[in-house]
């Protein structure tokens, strides 16, 4: 669908949607202004977390690229019949995200849908000469992953009951963490690439990266942080939907070495309000894991950039 779309030019435009990264970046005076939109169902049956964890994805975007969050609006879909008390918590719960963040929630725009939908448009600011862009990964350099993986999978054992909401606190509490820290000790030591891993799984955005900076990775199974029993349950069948369309894209370009079928659900799986995923060269790695350490954040050394096929992804 993109293809369709020429892509606007204009010497403000630093960023558009040619390698699909996080946020559109447009110079303003002498700073450099980002902007993202993002919108989900419901992941989670407490509407106050639902809030919550939407805000956090959307906000991500804005850190991804080394920004800082200043604005936000909110987009809210649900049916005109919905308890109005349910959808206050929803927006309550973004709130609370934004405010944590520092971020002014500033309005908003709502439609009656059939199905609930929450999301927000975020502004955000940097200064232009430090925005981290999704490519730009050089060979040798290493790859660290924030957050654990596996949260669709443990959602959808959600819905299927394995679970309960008091049993996967932990992964809600993962999903509503914003990647501020995170990106603070991005910031702080300096990286080549950086995004969240959203959407298409770990694998999908490692791609992107790859492929946008002209290199292919080397992902180390054993080293990839994962919730507990998610492989398990990816085992068992309990994988969302959309897992299989992800692993059918990236199919062609992965090595998947040792990877069974599970492990290809764990790696494909789509995250929501993931973490960082960062290429930093060799000589920053340690400096960048323990800034991270220091500051709270859980992170693991995953992979490396390599030589080969813009692209291509060896899983050892």
């Amino acid at each position: 669908m993109l293809a369709s779309l020429s892509p606007q030019e204009s010497e403000r435009l630093m960023v558009g949607f040619e390698t699909s990264d996080d946020a559109a970046v447009y110079l303003l005076g002498d700073r450099a202004v980002l902007l993202t939109i993002d919108f989900f169902t419901a992941m989670v049956d407490d509407p106050y977390d639902f809030g919550r964890i939407t805000a956090a994805n959307a906000l991500s975007d804005i850190y991804a690229m080394g920004g800082r969050p200043l604005a936000a609006l909110n987009m809210l879909a649900f049916p005109c019949s919905m308890d109005p008390d349910v959808v206050a918590q929803v927006l309550q719960g973004g709130a609370a995200t934004c405010a944590e963040a520092g971020v002014l929630v500033v309005g908003g725009h709502t439609i009656d849908d059939k199905e609930p939908k929450f999301g927000l448009a975020v502004m955000g600011e940097a200064d232009p000469d430090a925005v981290v862009r999704n490519v730009g990964a050089r060979e040798g350099d290493s790859l660290v992953l924030t957050k654990r993986i596996g949260v669709g999978i443990m959602n959808t054992a959600l819905k299927a009951e394995l679970e309960t909401e008091e049993t996967l606190a932990d992964v809600v509490e993962s999903m509503a963490h914003l990647n501020k820290t995170a990106a603070e000790a991005m910031i702080e030591i300096g990286v080549n690439a950086a995004t969240d891993v959203t959407g298409f799984g770990l694998l999908g955005h490692v791609r992107e990266m790859a492929l946008g900076s002209g290199v292919a990775a080397e992902i180390e199974l054993d080293a990839v942080p994962v919730w507990p029993k998610a492989y398990e349950y990816a085992s068992q069948g309990a994988k969302p939907g959309r897992t299989l369309d992800v692993i059918d894209a990236l199919d062609e370009h992965v090595d998947w070495g040792p990877a069974d079928q599970a492990w290809k659900d764990v790696l494909c799986d789509p995250q929501t309000s993931g973490g960082l995923l960062m290429a930093v060269s060799p000589d920053r790695v340690d400096d960048l894991l323990a800034s991270l350490e220091a500051k709270g954040e859980t992170a693991a050394l995953v992979g490396h950039i390599i030589a080969g096929e813009p692209g291509a992804i060896v899983i050892v």
